[in-house]
């Protein structure tokens, strides 16, 4: 016996609720590339930011410790050691620059704070709206001298 379907080619397959089933693969499809592609502007915009913010702390650890390694000849001249914050803001930032990161710079009394705060350039994310990623990082260094001692 021959069905219905198969002697009028025009005649489409219906699923259980007598509907036309055609379609209903391309829409789980959509979806399911849909999903990939996020996972993928993820992934690979995702490791970017990832390195970025490694690349940011390593530049503001750098920065402060060279800001701190600036020591007031007067204050050594009077007998003790101290970081000069003037010498030690220009220390920082001329690090920053030379490293090519956005940063602020504060000194407090042997302390250097170098913050960064910046955003990498999305690749495949931009697609969607996306187009930057923040960053940040933040490191702190103070200047230690004389003789140490862990108890």
């Amino acid at each position: 016996m021959t069905s219905d379907v198969t002697r009028c080619p025009g005649i489409r397959a219906q699923g259980p609720t007598g509907w036309p089933e055609s379609g209903s693969l391309t829409a789980f499809v959509a979806v399911f590339a849909l999903a990939l592609f996020a996972l993928t502007g993820l992934a690979v915009d995702g490791g970017r930011a990832i390195a970025a913010r490694s690349q940011a702390a390593a530049a503001a650890e750098q920065a402060a410790r060279a800001g701190a390694g600036q020591i007031s000849e007067a204050a050594v001249r009077s007998g003790q050691v101290a970081i000069d914050p003037t010498k030690a803001r220009v220390a920082a930032e001329q690090y920053l620059e030379a490293a090519g990161w956005p940063g602020t710079v504060t000194v407090d009394a042997d302390t250097v704070t170098v913050r960064i705060d910046a955003s990498e350039q999305t690749v495949v994310l931009g697609v969607v709206g996306i187009d930057h990623i923040g960053v940040s990082a933040s490191a702190t260094a103070t200047n230690v001298h004389g003789v140490t001692r862990d108890d």
